[in-house]
């Protein structure tokens, strides 16, 4: 039987700052006046959302071999520590309780966020599941920019306001392209044995040394979509004093660390994307005053 320190261990309780972050951001927009019931069922959706796909990519691959003598988390499938189906429940339970809380939110607000939970709930089952996964076609950061950036950002200020507006979507970019900078450095740490596997990474396509670029250009977009949004507020210079963190994190990717060395370094990125959120969002609020 699986204990339950496994199960947390599968969710990838580090990734959930990535799914954190863009509520934190979208419902700070919207200002003093946020609606806290809406800001929780939008975390609620997120949150969900990020587990349901952490076990959902765990029981694809898992099922595929793909996982099996894995650098990095706990594999439940690969490592048969449980069951394929009892991952792939686990999966649908997360599923199902990101449309319970999306369906509550799309009826106080507007009726096209059904359209826009089943459209991400398929894509986060698709990005390693069914028959042409699009993870193993280099499209994962494409996926999770979309997703974890712009929907989920602009979609919990919507919830708040019932407006898209271009400070939500510029707000989304840095949120967004940490987002993909986290992806990309466990691509990075996976690139020789998803190789190996066949899946087609975004960094299996670049390289191991244009796979490393990348995330430090992901990480000086994060820096100038924040200086370009400050027109919503100009405290938001404020993360600026993320840049040596930002310069650490990229010296020690371009100097070559690779495999478990990558490890730290993820929830390292994970941090920044926090600090990023935090900041931005103690500029709106004070802006909003």
């Amino acid at each position: 039987m699986t204990a339950l320190n496994e199960w947390v261990g599968g969710a990838r309780p580090k990734t959930l700052l990535a799914a954190i972050a863009p509520v934190l951001v979208g419902t700070s927009l919207a200002g003093v006046s946020f609606n806290p019931v809406r800001a929780l069922l939008a975390l609620i959706v997120s949150l969900a959302l990020q587990i349901a796909v952490n076990y959902a990519n765990d029981y694809s691959d898992g099922i595929k071999g793909i996982d099996e003598d894995r650098i990095g988390p706990i594999r439940l499938v690969g490592q048969k520590l449980a069951t394929p189906r009892a991952v792939k429940n686990a999966a649908y339970i997360f599923f199902l309780i990101a449309a319970v809380a999306g369906l509550t939110l799309a009826l106080q607000t507007s009726l096209w966020l059904i359209l826009v939970g089943a459209i991400a709930i398929l894509a986060a089952w698709t990005y390693t599941g069914g028959p042409k996964p699009y993870g193993y076609s280099a499209l994962g950061e494409v996926s999770v920019f979309l997703f974890f950036g712009l929907v989920a950002t602009a979609g919990s200020y919507y919830v708040q306001s019932q407006e898209i507006t271009f400070a939500s979507l510029m707000l989304s970019v840095p949120i967004g392209a940490l987002a993909c900078a986290i992806l990309g450095l466990n691509n990075l740490r996976d690139l020789e044995k998803d190789k190996i596997s066949k899946k087609n990474t975004l960094a299996v396509i670049l390289g191991d040394r244009s796979a490393r670029i990348f995330y430090v250009l992901l990480l000086m977009i994060a820096h100038v979509a924040s200086i370009i949004a400050t027109f919503a507020s100009p405290y938001i210079l404020f993360t600026l004093v993320l840049l040596p963190v930002s310069g650490r994190l990229s010296r020690t990717v371009l100097d070559g660390a690779k495999g478990k060395a990558l490890i730290p370094l993820l929830g390292n990125t994970g941090k920044l994307q926090m600090g990023f959120a935090f900041f931005i969002s103690i500029a709106l609020f004070a802006s909003s005053r």
